[in-house]
């Protein structure tokens, strides 16, 4: 796809980008590495000797993309993602990303039953009346199969202490 790279992101600029997020990750392995020791002692080796050298691993592979970025995409103008697209992926993960935050915040159960009502609401343009009681089902299932099933108590938030659950 040859286009115009004014109509959305260019696959050289996220290239670029992701190479550049790995290899600072990778970086901040290996100086957490050299923090806690990366050497080798009589003993062996220290806590961070494996560590620093897949952290040196992960730097080297993102210095390899941002190579490879420069030698087959640059000047191509070839488009990663355009507007229409971008909203689109929007549209699902800006959704995910309250859940998760809601989650945190009121606990799994709650951020379950907004997440699925909100979703089929605005997604699925299932009337109010319908997709409330599909939410509150899903997270009572979620509640049976986990709690009481397995035995595995997920996270409540508030709602723990609101009920008196534990």
């Amino acid at each position: 796809m040859s286009e115009n790279s004014a109509n959305g992101v260019s696959r050289f600029a996220v290239e670029l980008g992701v190479a550049a997020l790995t290899g600072a990750f990778g970086a901040a392995v290996c100086h957490g590495s050299l923090d806690i020791g990366a050497g080798w002692t009589e003993m062996g080796p220290d806590a961070g000797y494996f560590p620093f050298y897949i952290g040196l691993l992960i730097v080297f592979g993102s210095l390899v993309n941002i190579a490879q970025a420069f030698l087959k995409h640059r000047g191509t103008g070839e488009i990663f993602i355009d507007a229409g697209r971008a909203k689109v992926v929007a549209s699902f993960l800006l959704p995910l990303v309250a859940f998760g935050a809601i989650a945190a915040w009121l606990g799994l159960y709650v951020g379950t039953a907004l997440y699925i009502a909100a979703t089929m609401v605005f997604q699925g343009r299932y009337k109010w009346w319908i997709a409330l009681p599909a939410g509150l089902g899903v997270s009572a299932a979620f509640f049976l199969i986990f709690e009481i099933g397995f035995q595995v108590p997920l996270l409540k938030g508030p709602v723990e202490a609101w009920f008196g659950i534990y």
